[in-house]
């Protein structure tokens, strides 16, 4: 069995107990720059900051690793694991094993203790091999395990963090059916009983829901204070009234579960609420800001793979006497294509930097998101029409692709969201 990502890493790092932190640091302090001296460096001509696409050691051996990692163990059973709509239970076990599971989870609890920009470009390594198995590892790191570690009081982070990050799946519920673009409209409810909620209620579209051990449910204890009544309940797999229903029969993404879950009466103890009571909509707001850019990660990574697998069977091709890829036609589209590609990594890298700096992110999140899956859209259908007949065929990875780019439009926030959220922070701009 192939040596943990985590203890990969821990051999260049080894004098702490992090061993992903010391590479950040030094990265930290080589990238950082007071004011003064960017002006003094400004002013003799020297580059002051290091490009986008410039890596640390810890980051170019983790994307190497990973890409390693997802050719070995995932790429062969990508083919089944969608025309069985299944995740294979080996995959979701060498991910735990792999610390791909708890990438900024604390050691402390079991993590790598590695940081945000490091799980974007996990999420993007996996996705270039399978876009399903991506989004697994993402909500699992941008979302559940965020929530706890920012969240959770010392009991729950010991409880669940020490799980997440060896062998339990979390699940993130907020979508129902009458409330999705407008995520407040929940109609979900938790009512208080002595020291303890009983919930009742739906969610659709839960991702992970197939294979989760512990759920972070948003419901109103509060009708009548409207979303000021939202709070986020951790409700463990195997309470009493909890239903997970038949998964979804879906386009793309084949192998990632997704489920309606039903609430008859659920009891929850109080001890299991995550946060405040009342705060589950600022809590839902920042987890969906900062998993936009999971999301642009996965479509980067998808139409990245995609463009891979084609670009080789375009020199390979031969008509009129010559490759495809030398009639002037097609390398002008597939010159765009890159273009296209070349400015969502861009887009994406700049929006996870910005956030893990501490800097304001929302719109170039809103801006790496709406992007990049325009962007693999358009790079999906292009490759397909590259390839021609074998491209429309399930004996090429192609026209998987082509289906699974396509949620990139609509969850974590529909196209339209990201526009509309994108206009009002360039109104702002402008006030002055």
């Amino acid at each position: 069995m192939a040596a943990p990502l985590v203890r990969i890493f821990s051999k260049s790092c080894r004098q702490i107990s992090r061993p992903w932190g010391a590479c950040q640091a030094g990265w930290r302090s080589r990238s950082t720059r007071s004011a003064p001296d960017v002006a003094s460096d400004q002013a003799a001509g020297m580059v002051s900051f290091p490009p986008l696409q410039t890596y640390s050691e810890e980051e170019s051996m983790m994307r190497e690793a990973v890409k390693k990692y997802a050719q070995e163990r995932i790429a062969p059973l990508v083919s089944k694991m969608d025309e069985n709509s299944a995740m294979d239970e080996e995959v979701i076990k060498s991910l735990f094993e792999q610390g791909l599971m708890g990438i900024e989870i604390d050691p402390e609890y079991g993590g790598t203790g590695s940081s945000f920009f490091s799980s974007i470009l996990v999420i993007e390594e996996l996705a270039k091999v399978d876009p399903s198995v991506a989004v697994l590892c993402d909500i699992q790191n941008t979302l559940i395990n965020t929530l706890f570690s920012k969240l959770g009081n010392p009991a729950q982070k010991e409880q669940y963090l020490t799980r997440l990050s060896t062998d339990m799946i979390g699940s993130f519920c907020l979508s129902e059916a009458e409330s999705g673009s407008d995520a407040f409209s929940l109609k979900t409810r938790a009512e208080k009983h002595k020291d303890y909620y009983i919930i009742n209620g739906s969610k659709m579209w839960i991702s992970n829901a197939e294979h989760a051990g512990v759920f972070l449910v948003m419901a109103n204890v509060d009708p009548s204070a409207g979303y000021r009544g939202i709070t986020c309940f951790i409700v463990d797999r195997d309470t009493e009234g909890l239903e997970i229903c038949k998964k979804e029969n879906k386009l793309g993404l084949r192998a990632s579960s997704t489920c309606p879950l039903n609430f008859d009466n659920v009891k929850v103890p109080e001890k299991n609420i995550l946060g405040q009571i009342g705060h589950g909509y600022k809590y839902a707001i920042g987890m969906l800001n900062e998993g936009r850019i999971g999301i642009a990660s996965q479509m980067l990574g998808l139409a990245q793979g995609c463009f891979d697998h084609t670009i080789p069977y375009t020199r390979q091709r031969i008509q009129f006497g010559k490759r495809i890829f030398d009639f002037q036609g097609l390398q002008h589209q597939i010159a765009h294509v890159a273009t296209q590609i070349e400015a969502a990594r861009l887009l994406t890298y700049n929006a996870a930097r910005l956030k893990e700096a501490g800097r304001p992110f929302i719109k170039e999140a809103c801006m790496a998101k709406y992007f990049t899956a325009e962007v693999a859209t358009l790079t999906t259908s292009k490759c397909i029409e590259w390839m021609g007949g074998v491209g429309f065929t399930k004996d090429y990875p192609i026209e998987k692709y082509y289906r699974d780019c396509k949620i990139g439009t609509i969850y974590e926030g529909t196209t339209n969201i990201q526009l509309s959220s994108m206009a009002k922070f360039i109104d702002k701009e402008y006030d002055h």
